[in-house]
């Protein structure tokens, strides 16, 4: 999370994701290797280096790097990065990403259920990658999409799709879209204006 004190700086606030990378300068040059483009070069923050890198498709990333390395507790379960590509270039990125992040593809599904994507009776391409970066998911569509698809930058597994937006909105967040489909996929907005979709693990 980031919280600007001033209007958020461009092209901050684009991204669909974000690494921890144990050598930054290695990890800048294996995106670079891999076909991503640099948008922003290299700087040093308060406790480290960051960049931006943006993957075939439009998809910018930040890579980052702490002078002191963190320690986090190990997470109960792995969030989806989520993207949104268009046919034209679904597999550029596809090719890019999994030779940047080592991933491989656990599912590619061309005819998901298009109620997932607020468009019911139609369906999409969806790709469930995996690697030591975490998961992702690629939405490949026409880009027609109503909102908020296509806002939602993270899906989350939960155990009770019902209990988790009944206690978001008890936090304070919004339901952009009810739950749809077999695994109960919801969209929810968060005060700030963080828009991530959640769904039973």
């Amino acid at each position: 999370m980031f919280g600007f004190l001033s209007p958020i700086p461009y092209p901050f606030g684009t991204e669909r994701g974000g690494w921890l990378m144990a050598d930054f300068d290695a990890g800048l040059a294996q995106a670079r290797a891999a076909g991503a483009a640099t948008v922003v070069a290299p700087f040093v923050d308060p406790i480290g280096r960051d960049a931006v890198i943006q993957f075939p498709g439009g998809v910018n990333t930040q890579l980052y790097w702490h002078t002191t390395a963190p320690s986090y507790p190990p997470l109960q379960t792995i969030p989806d990065n989520r993207v949104y590509l268009s046919a034209d270039s679904a597999d550029a990125f596809l090719h890019s990403y999994r030779q940047f992040a080592g991933a491989s593809v656990d599912s590619d599904d061309a005819h998901a259920d298009g109620a997932l994507i607020g468009k019911p009776g139609t369906e999409f391409r969806q790709v469930r990658l995996s690697s030591p970066l975490g998961k992702t998911v690629v939405i490949v569509t026409n880009g027609q999409l109503p909102y908020p698809f296509g806002r939602d930058v993270a899906g989350y597994a939960v155990a009770d799709v019902a209990a988790t937006v009944t206690k978001a909105q008890s936090a304070g967040a919004t339901v952009l879209s009810p739950p749809v489909g077999r695994q109960r996929s919801a969209v929810l907005q968060f005060p700030g204006g963080y828009v991530a979709e959640i769904h039973n693990g």
